[in-house]
């Protein structure tokens, strides 16, 4: 289910004999910044830190049913950047994607929505992040280590199953 669709201006019917392709999938129609922060705020005494400073990272992936048909996903990333001494930078970043999806059978929509569709926005922020990290002074620039969404997918889940049982303990 990795694989998605052909973009809209391509012809699916094309090479399938007037027939779109078979299968689920999915479509990616727009992808954008939806919001960004980046803030130096010991500039220009953090660009000269030594050593490396201790990086606190958040994840967070959203995703929502529109009413044309269309699902809405957004994957929020924070960083922060800091010694013992100084806050080195911050920057958060929620990219976002629509997505079109085809033939997914309904219990696969969220594990397409909250795995898939964001290891496809992924190398885009983090190229923001790369790029707002370098026009902030910072070199090299901060460059993301691949996320396991899946993981992140299962833990959540995993953490929902556990929330009533640890709820009804006193």
């Amino acid at each position: 289910m990795t694989d998605a669709a052909p973009p809209a201006d391509a012809n699916p019917a094309s090479d399938t004999g007037g027939q779109p392709p078979a299968g689920p999938g999915f479509r990616i129609v727009a992808q954008y910044v939806k919001d960004l922060s980046f803030e130096n705020p010991k500039a220009p005494d953090s660009l000269r830190v030594d050593g490396k400073p201790a990086i606190d990272m958040g994840v967070e992936m959203n995703a929502q049913g529109r009413k044309d048909g269309l699902f809405e996903v957004d994957l929020r990333l924070t960083i922060k950047a800091s010694t013992d001494a100084m806050t080195v930078f911050n920057v958060e970043l929620v990219y976002g994607g629509l997505f079109a999806l085809q033939g997914v059978a309904e219990q696969d929509v969220e594990p397409l929505l909250l795995i898939e569709c964001p290891r496809y926005l992924f190398p885009f922020a983090r190229e923001i992040i790369a790029r707002a990290t370098s026009d902030g002074g910072f070199y090299p620039p901060f460059m993301l280590d691949p996320i396991d969404f899946a993981g992140i997918y299962v833990a959540r889940q995993q953490q929902i199953a556990r929330a009533p049982a640890e709820t009804g303990q006193a």
